[in-house]
């Protein structure tokens, strides 16, 4: 079991005794701000509260959705009707199934993944955005800054002198490694597995447990003070509050070295969390960092109950997948090497 793993199970396990009278609503004052949803102004809806008169964001929730993060090139419009929804849907599933070729071996690695994948991902697209981004209007993310372009040029040429993605571990991407992935966020994105979280909350914490590498997010709310400068994280480092029924939560000190779609190590996250119905939160989020993209942007989308509990994710327990793919490679070049021997020979 992994070191990891018993921190976030002792977090959690703390939590859900301190909890164990929290997840009775209470009697509360307050609505949720109007939202366009479906090209329509959503209900006002008043949210069950905590004990301590929280907005109870507490449960089982999942964002899975078949919505991209910026608008495909083709679409002028916000929202899809429901059939459009439907033919988008079946468009990606086709498409991903036509990417391999039948008999070879990543057509083998594809069917052996498909059985994870999250079969549930058509009933949570609900919103029928063509979009996660909301801002810029069309969809897009906004141009990079020319310090941001220099910056990838320069990570591009670093990745370049590292060497090929399987001659060091070290090469592989985060998520191979199980260090970090955009389901842990912040900002939390789906993939096409685990895209689930638990929510817990206590006097002065949100809790947020992530299904994806098992990791919990510790959010203090008001009064607690802001990491030094020089203390750098892989997530960075989140604070919250409330601005009415919404949890708004500023995330900052981020070390560099995972960097979401480019950002720098100073980008300024502001994620936001808004029950607005039974089933639903709203969850929102802004990048602003000026050293990657001329300007800020925002995307959204909604997080839909789903049943509990969520089972350990052990991702580096018994990996044997990273050292069998080194040594794969390994393999394979040594029959190149015995190859091009026997061929200079004759």
């Amino acid at each position: 079991m992994t070191h990891r793993f018993l921190v976030s199970l002792s977090v959690v396990t703390m939590l859900m005794v301190m909890l164990s009278l929290a997840t009775i609503p209470v009697a509360g004052q307050g609505s949720s701000p109007k939202a366009k949803t479906n090209g329509a102004a959503a209900k006002v809806y008043t949210p069950p509260r905590t004990p301590d008169g929280q907005p109870d964001l507490q449960g089982f929730w999942t964002n899975a959705s078949y919505t991209p993060l910026e608008r495909p090139d083709k679409v002028t419009k916000e929202f899809y009707t429901p059939e459009e929804a439907a033919q988008f849907e079946k468009q990606f599933v086709d498409t991903e199934a036509d990417q391999t070729e039948p008999g070879t071996i990543p057509d083998v690695h594809y069917d052996h993944t498909q059985f994870g994948l999250d079969r549930s991902l058509a009933g949570y697209s609900s919103s029928l955005r063509t979009s996660m981004i909301v801002d810029p209007q069309d969809g897009k993310l906004p141009p990079m800054s020319a310090e941001g372009r220099k910056r990838a040029a320069e990570r591009a040429a670093a990745r370049k002198q590292m060497g090929g993605p399987y001659d060091a571990a070290q090469n592989m991407p985060l998520g191979t490694r199980c260090i970090v992935m955009d389901r842990m966020g912040p900002p939390m994105l789906y993939g096409n597995y685990n895209n689930n979280y638990q929510i817990l909350q206590t006097p002065g914490y949100v809790t947020i447990l992530a299904e994806m590498l098992h990791d919990v997010r510790v959010i203090p709310l008001d009064g607690h003070s802001q990491l030094p400068q020089n203390v750098r994280q892989w997530t960075g480092s989140g604070h919250g509050h409330w601005e009415g029924d919404t949890l708004v939560v500023e995330t900052t000190n981020f070390n560099g070295k995972n960097p979401f779609r480019g950002s720098s190590e100073n980008m300024r996250l502001t994620e936001r969390f808004t029950r607005v119905d039974a089933n639903t939160i709203r969850y929102q989020f802004t990048v602003d960092d000026p050293a990657t993209w001329t300007k800020p942007w925002s995307a959204e989308l909604p997080m839909k109950t789903t049943i509990g509990p969520l089972f350990e994710h052990a991702c580096h327990e018994g990996n044997y997948g990273l050292t069998n793919i080194l040594a794969g490679a390994r393999a394979e070049e040594k029959r190149a090497a015995a190859a091009a021997a026997k061929n200079s020979s004759k």
